[in-house]
């Protein structure tokens, strides 16, 4: 494999299931968290182009909280957690009962946690691919930067140029259940958040021959 253009149905469905079980772990710890029931929709996996992945968090000029992790061992690369004004608004008024006016206004109590944020996210992901695969990867210490979309992924277009201008995305949803009829969500509120995963093709075969999936 010489880039990821080169993913076949297969590798997308397994790479879905990763994220499948990813978001599950994810929902378990932010409803931890919150105190309330997380309930999510399959994610949505896709392989993109920078240019691609800007428009589809909303622009270049659109501004987010990015939380960066470089990683190393079996699975190496980068990854990015965006959050949206709407899930980082949401997530610190129902923990810490504020937020601020805009995402710039974080004080270092609101930027800790969005942080943790970041490594519970992260971290999902990851423990969903060791669970998997027995692959395991050591990871920095998150980097939390709010700028707008366009400045933040220039960063991986850089640092892996190498790598091609392909980048995996994966889109999930949260939904937050303020109460429950029976099996009905009521009065909940739902949340977006994206996952840019920039991995060495090395990690990728690797995790593919782990889990003997054909080419």
């Amino acid at each position: 494999m010489r880039s990821m253009d080169e993913l076949s149905p297969l590798h997308f469905d397994v790479l879905r299931e990763i994220g499948n079980i990813g978001q599950g772990n994810a929902a378990t710890a932010l409803s931890a968290f919150s105190h309330k029931l997380v309930t999510i929709d399959v994610p949505q996996v896709r392989v993109l182009d920078i240019n691609e992945a800007v428009e589809y968090l909303g622009g270049p000029e659109n501004v987010v909280t990015a939380i960066l992790v470089r990683l190393r061992g079996d699975i190496s690369g980068m990854m990015l957690t965006i959050m949206g004004t709407d899930f980082v608004g949401d997530l610190l008024n129902m923990v810490l009962g504020n937020a601020p006016e805009d995402l710039y206004g974080l004080d270092d109590m609101q930027s800790s946690f969005v942080q943790e944020m970041g490594n519970i996210l992260s971290g999902s992901y990851l423990n969903a691919i060791s669970a998997l695969s027995g692959m395991t990867s050591e990871v920095t210490v998150p980097s939390v930067t709010t700028d707008m979309v366009g400045a933040l992924l220039a960063v991986p277009a850089v640092e892996y140029a190498e790598l091609g201008s392909k980048v995996m995305f994966i889109e999930d949803r949260f939904t937050f259940a303020d109460g429950f009829d029976e099996n009905e969500r009521v009065n909940g509120s739902t949340v977006h958040c994206n996952m840019i995963l920039v991995p060495e093709i090395s990690s990728l075969e690797m995790l593919f021959d782990r889990l003997k999936v054909d080419e």
